[in-house]
């Protein structure tokens, strides 16, 4: 199989500038720029006093010595936490943004999704802008034209084709920017988060339209916090913490176990789940031991450890939401018997009964949501992807598969109580 992208010491550098206070300059040059800055500071914060500011610089590294490869048709999911270095990753291999030192070897055309305005010109029509895109990748105006109308059908967005798309909501410019990339003749499609934008039907036609680009032997890069919907599209996956490569590996298997250890270990210093009036301090799953496997007869506990941070008007209640690998919910529970609760440190559990979660990998979100008298009600955190776990079936007699060894469909697969009795 022949490699479609292999990335040697990668590594991309930025330039971070402070101001400090300082008495003197160097250079009239300097002196000059100064001052002009001070002008341009009184007129943005009139009652601000003037001080004497010069820069330092401090070297960020956004991605350091970063080194793999990539198989024609291989689907791969690029996963790490916000300023892990994925979005940088992406704009490099798409040549929008030049290394710092490093190799990047392409076999083949790259179409990129990375963020709402790349690659359109926000003054031409829709129409042009699919000819833009594809004169970009090489491609014939006939080569172009063949396309067109399978573009124009998955985006939706016919009535709107001689509209210039500065005028086109978010929704409408991901819809025609993603068709124009998945359809047009490049050998490699990357995606960024920003299907996200797009609503729950319109991302599950760009999975599927993704599955068929990766069977037609194309490659995909794609990168999502939704840990459901990358583990249900790609096979391999890629984990960057802080701009380094920390793990790589099969989705299905050592990249959920990797991606469960580091994630709840990181919980409690992170501030991303943190409002004025509550934070997500841990979380873990009890009843696991030290596997992330476990069957579909086995019970769980899921548990959550939490701060509330003052007394409020409203019920803080805490909901865990059960995620299955397509990115669809399974179910939501909600804590029961809350009542007003005091400024403190508190673990709510939530117990999952055996034999009612279906094979396959989960994702549970943590959340803490604030309920008032009015109706109205508040969500203080809600960490999508808090914890993973991947169920199995044994295959055993507990099982009542009568000899079917095939997939059960159902986000889950819960043994109900039966009666067969002859009719009269």
């Amino acid at each position: 199989m022949s490699i479609a992208i292999k990335v040697e010491n990668l590594s991309k550098k930025y330039i971070i500038q402070h101001e400090k206070k300082s008495a003197n300059y160097e250079t009239l040059s300097e002196s000059l720029i100064q001052g002009g800055k001070n002008v341009a500071n009184r007129i943005i914060h009139p009652f601000r006093k003037t001080s004497n500011l010069t820069q330092t610089e401090e070297e960020f590294w956004a991605l350091k010595d970063i080194n793999f490869e990539i198989n024609q048709g291989d689907k791969v999911g690029i996963i790490g936490r916000n300023g892990a270095g994925k979005s940088t990753l992406l704009k490099v291999l798409s040549r929008i943004t030049e290394p710092t030192s490093g190799k990047i070897h392409i076999n083949g055309r790259i179409a990129s999704l990375l963020e709402v305005g790349t690659g359109f010109h926000p003054e031409l029509t829709g129409r042009e802008n699919i000819y833009l895109n594809g004169a970009i990748l090489g491609m014939t105006r006939k080569e172009i034209k063949l396309k067109f109308d399978e573009i124009v059908a998955f985006s939706e967005v016919e009535k709107f084709l001689d509209t210039p798309v500065k005028r086109y909501s978010s929704g409408m410019y991901v819809r025609l920017a993603f068709a124009v990339a998945a359809h047009l003749e490049s050998e490699i499609l990357v995606i960024d988060e920003v299907l996200a934008v797009g609503d729950a039907e319109f991302q599950k036609k760009c999975l599927g339209k993704m599955d068929e680009v990766s069977s037609e032997g194309r490659t995909v890069l794609f990168v999502s916090h939704n840990m459901a919907m990358v583990s249900n599209l790609c096979m391999n996956g890629i984990v960057l913490e802080a701009g380094e490569l920390s793990f790589q590996g099969g989705m299905s298997g050592s990249i959920l176990t990797y991606y469960q250890n580091s994630n709840t270990s990181k919980a409690i210093s992170s501030r991303e789940f943190e409002t004025e009036t509550a934070a997500l301090l841990d979380a873990e799953l009890l009843g696991l031991g030290n596997e992330l496997d476990i069957t579909v007869h086995d019970e769980i506990v899921v548990r959550m450890k939490y701060k509330i941070k003052r007394l409020v008007e409203g019920l803080c209640v805490p909901n865990f939401h059960f995620f299955v690998a397509d990115g669809s919910c399974a179910f939501v529970s909600n804590a029961e018997g809350i009542t007003k609760m005091q400024a403190g440190i508190y673990y709510a559990e939530c117990i999952v009964p055996k034999s009612l979660l279906n094979e396959g990998a989960y994702f549970v979100g943590l959340a803490l949501t604030t309920h008032y008298d009015s109706g109205k009600f508040e969500v203080e955190f809600f960490d999508r992807n808090a914890l993973t776990l991947n169920v199995v079936d044994p295959m055993d007699e507990r099982s009542n598969r009568y000899g079917y060894a095939g997939p059960i469909p159902g986000a889950v697969r819960p043994k109900l109580s039966w009666k067969i009795k002859e009719a009269t």
